[in-house]
């Protein structure tokens, strides 16, 4: 074998959309576009990204702004990192590697180098609440675009969504990762298990209590004139996350301490919100 090739200055092409919000620091959405024969590993992480950022754009107030980038794995996020590096350690607060998200066999997880940033967080909350049975990898199972960015000296929290986890299927890097492998109802799981993630980020706030000791909910209708099994869950769930409403702890922190999805709780924080029980400290500190 003769391989004739030249050594020259020559371009990298690469797909970039920026979706402000309300502030600077940034969510990183990363998928990549270099060998669309593959339908799993490689044309899924596209098309989730696309569904995605149709969806941020749709939303009438984002709290931070998204950078989602199309790009060849590994030469690609090396380029954009050459490119972008001080602005993203300046700005990225969390972010997602995506990348084979559309078959309906399983759920798995590859952490961050770090493992404890708010993308590892979020993550393993939405994932242990829809399918315990996830496939939980170690950083030392990495072997997609989070090696570039949770690099040392780089080290932005860049985690990893998939179905199967590449390499870990028999089709992977096959002819036969094709469009029988991934369904509609795979690509619509990982959609959603993405989306659901990125809305704890959005609306992930510490909450401090307006009141001292327990607040008096009878005379403001939030407790049930009824006693039931289910209103007194609903009323201990209520005074559990009200417990922990002081300011140093965020609505994802307390969704893990009392063993709620994170979602449950979002309707019940409004109402406490709107009786003025419950106040967002967010507002007060710039670029939290």
């Amino acid at each position: 074998m003769v391989i004739d090739a030249d050594l020259k200055p020559g371009v990298l092409n690469y797909g970039e959309l920026i979706l402000p919000g309300e502030l600077n620091q940034e969510i990183l959405l990363s998928t990549y576009i270099c060998h669309p024969s593959m339908a799993n590993n490689e044309l899924s992480g596209p098309v989730v990204t696309t569904a995605l950022s149709l969806w941020l754009n749709l939303l009438e107030k984002r709290k931070y702004t998204y950078r989602i980038i199309f790009i060849p794995e590994t030469i690609g996020s090396i380029v954009y990192l050459s490119k972008n590096l001080s602005h993203l350690k300046e700005h990225v607060k969390a972010g997602f590697n995506i990348t084979c998200i559309g078959d309906d066999r399983s759920y798995s997880y590859l952490p961050s180098r770090n493992g404890k940033t708010l993308s590892d967080k979020a993550a393993l909350h939405v994932l242990k609440n829809i399918d315990p049975q996830f496939n939980h990898y170690t950083w030392l199972e990495r072997a997609s675009d989070e090696r570039q960015y949770c690099a040392p000296g780089i080290d932005l929290p860049i985690a990893t969504i998939m179905r199967s986890k590449y390499g870990g299927y028999p089709e992977y890097h096959t002819s036969l990762d094709d469009l029988e492998l991934v369904t509609p109802n795979g690509l619509q799981g990982g959609y959603c298990v993405l989306r659901k993630t990125l809305e704890i980020i959005e609306k992930n706030v510490y909450l401090k209590s307006t009141v001292l000791g327990e607040p008096q909910l009878g005379k403001r209708g939030l407790y049930p004139t009824l006693s039931t099994k289910a209103s007194g869950k609903q009323v201990r769930t209520m005074m559990n996350l009200i417990s922990y409403c002081d300011g140093h702890h965020s609505l994802l922190d307390i969704a893990e301490l009392i063993d709620k999805p994170f979602w449950e709780l979002v309707p019940i924080v409004e109402k406490l919100m709107e009786h003025n029980l419950m106040l967002n400290i967010n507002k007060y500190f710039k670029n939290i």
